[in-house]
């Protein structure tokens, strides 16, 4: 995966993370999100302490809102681990698996709210597998913000697909 600038060379604007989200371009070849020593329950652990936090769209900023890939950046990012920064981003990221494979951390990727252009436009965590898998999210629908959501129909409708984060 692409790096980015240290920190220490990066001066954030506003509320930005220190660590600067890099851009890794829908198409471009496969490429690792390095997790380090983060463990999923720890990633998860801290996505859920953002709970309520509303959505603003194109948004990584905890006091005004997230959008679903800002959210993601954000939590990651709180583990200096470097991400995509637009859901769209993260199509060719790290291995795909079934939905039957996945694991809690693992990342489910959406479509936007046309279901019928199968391009990624959502994305959120997967906290619970099983026979109701739920995943945390930045939503801008009923729920508005930042959520957990079982993979409902409305979401089966919109699955792309799961993508490993954690090896």
């Amino acid at each position: 995966m692409q790096t980015s600038k240290p920190a220490d060379t990066y001066i954030p604007k506003d509320n930005e993370p220190a660590v600067k989200p890099i851009i890794v371009k829908a198409g471009q070849p496969d490429a690792d999100i390095n997790t380090g020593n983060t463990a999923p329950e720890q990633l998860i652990a801290y996505a859920r302490t953002l709970k309520g936090i509303p959505y603003k769209y194109g948004s990584l900023k905890p006091d005004e809102g997230f959008d679903c890939s800002g959210f993601i950046t954000y939590v990651f990012n709180h583990f200096n681990i470097v991400v995509p920064r637009s859901s769209v981003d993260f199509t060719n990221v790290n291995t795909s698996v079934t939905l039957s494979e996945a694991k809690p951390g693992d990342l489910m990727l959406f479509t936007g709210t046309d279901s019928t252009r199968r391009v990624v436009g959502h994305m959120g965590i997967l906290v619970q597998t099983g026979s109701e898998p739920i995943f945390i999210h930045s939503t801008s629908g009923k729920a508005n913000g930042v959520t957990e959501t079982p993979l409902n129909s409305y979401y089966q409708g919109r699955y792309v697909k799961t993508i490993r984060v954690f090896k």
